[in-house]
């Protein structure tokens, strides 16, 4: 089946040719999204990784790559309006603090494994072994391609009607919760003149397709702290709040 369809934003480009057949799953997403696709391509080019690519074929062309660059931005127009909206009030800063929380990849993938998105991911063998399903960065750029296949197909309505109701959870969690840890720990230790944390891989164990991270995390003048993880990622994440919570920057429940 050959697939197409015209970009709103510029001129027509060819999708190219996916093997995905509709099934009751995808349509229970339909449901999950709020929007029956009329142009069902979108919804597979949105789920498409480009580790399912096979041949010449072009990642650009044949994957969700350029669907995660438009849904990007939708999002950040959607969250960036509501902000504007429900803090009248408040001023640049504050709104620049709250956007980053929400908009950022690590909200995007909490987002897909919330509306369990990761069964309908289309991914080549390597990264299925790897356990790509779960992966926050794959799982992160396809939610943004799921917004953009969804404002392709339903307009701008569709997808901030999409983001206004699976973004309220985060809306209304407390932003130095939305904040990641590795982030909240480099302006903490920024603040007090002590520098960058450092990371170091201090060990790594488990089969390839399900690897096992231990870091540890340095900070000029304060002990070494440690995490663990399912990817160098998780694991940095995991040092970093152990430090925050250990320095009473951030309690056990952030």
């Amino acid at each position: 089946m050959e697939l197409a369809f015209v970009d709103p934003m510029g001129p027509h480009f060819q999708v190219g040719r996916l093997s995905r057949g509709r099934s009751n799953k995808s349509r229970a997403l339909e449901a999950r999204l709020g929007h029956v696709f009329a142009d069902k391509s979108l919804l597979d080019l949105a789920l498409s990784h480009p580790s399912a690519l096979t041949g010449a074929q072009s990642p650009a062309l044949f994957s969700n790559q350029r669907l995660e660059f438009l849904g990007d931005r939708v999002l950040g127009l959607a969250v960036a309006e509501w902000l504007l909206r429900e803090y009248p009030k408040a001023e640049e800063g504050e709104l620049a603090v709250r956007y980053n929380a929400l908009v950022r990849k690590e909200a995007c993938a909490a987002i897909a494994e919330r509306i369990g998105l990761g069964p309908h991911l289309l991914l080549g063998p390597g990264e299925e072994r790897a356990g790509g399903r779960q992966k926050a960065a794959i799982l992160g750029d396809a939610c943004e391609a799921v917004i953009a296949a969804l404002y392709l197909d339903g307009g701008l309505e569709a997808a901030t009607r999409f983001i206004a109701t699976e973004w309220a959870y985060l809306v209304a969690t407390p932003t130095r919760v939305l904040s990641d840890a590795k982030t909240a720990l480099q302006e903490w230790t920024q603040g007090l003149g002590r520098g960058v944390p450092i990371y170091k891989e201090i060990g790594r164990s488990g089969p390839d397709h399900a690897p096992a991270f231990d870091v540890q995390i340095e900070v000029k003048g304060l002990p070494a702290a440690t995490g663990s993880g399912s990817s160098k990622r998780q694991a940095e994440q995991a040092a970093a709040r152990a430090m925050l919570i250990r320095e009473r920057v951030w309690t056990e429940n952030d």
